[in-house]
């Protein structure tokens, strides 16, 4: 696979990925399969969509953004794809928000998965556990995933969202769930 990302979706435009409009990428492949996981489309490792993050974000970079959001899945699982994809961004002047299942210090104990840290302003980690399903606007599923303000960016009171969930309807007609929150099927 390489640099190439098996995605599972992208959002072009959110608000409650993250400070302020965000692209939103979803990687495809997770092997933690967390119980109430919002995502669970994206557990299997089969291809999805493989693209190249030059492509994804020549084609999403004019819509207007702030920043880019990756989530998953497991970006951590294609480290190579989303250290490229996260240079990318940020070289283009985007902040970057990256949601983990892992813990940063997992992340940190590996030399591959360490080495996006350097374009990341803000990493979320940890587990999704629904028994800890976080009560506030605050921009994480569950309690016990930490935030990680690793630049100056942004602080704590930025990452606190509008709402928990949006829908989106694109100009296909596609409806589209997103945020913190189960909208039901």
């Amino acid at each position: 696979m390489g640099d190439n990302l098996n995605i599972h979706a992208v959002i072009p435009r959110s608000r409650v990925n993250g400070p302020g409009t965000r692209l939103v990428v979803f990687f495809q492949g997770c092997a933690r399969h967390c119980q109430g996981c919002f995502n669970p489309g994206t557990h299997s490792f089969e291809q999805r969509e493989l693209v190249r993050p030059e492509a994804l974000l020549g084609k999403h970079l004019s819509s207007g953004v702030e920043g880019i959001t990756v989530s998953g899945g497991e970006p951590f699982a294609q480290p190579k794809g989303l250290l490229r994809l996260l240079e990318l961004a940020a070289s283009s002047g985007l902040s970057t928000l990256v949601y983990t299942g892992f813990t940063l210090e997992e992340v940190m104990d590996d030399e591959a998965r360490d080495a996006c840290l350097a374009f990341i302003d803000v990493l979320i980690d940890g587990p999704f556990k629904s028994s800890l399903s976080e009560p506030t606007l605050l921009a994480r599923g569950s309690t016990n995933q930490r935030i990680h303000l690793l630049t100056s960016r942004y602080s704590l009171g930025d990452l606190y969202m509008q709402g928990k969930a949006e829908v989106i309807i694109g100009a296909d007609g596609v409806v589209r769930k997103t945020g913190f929150s189960s909208l039901g099927a």
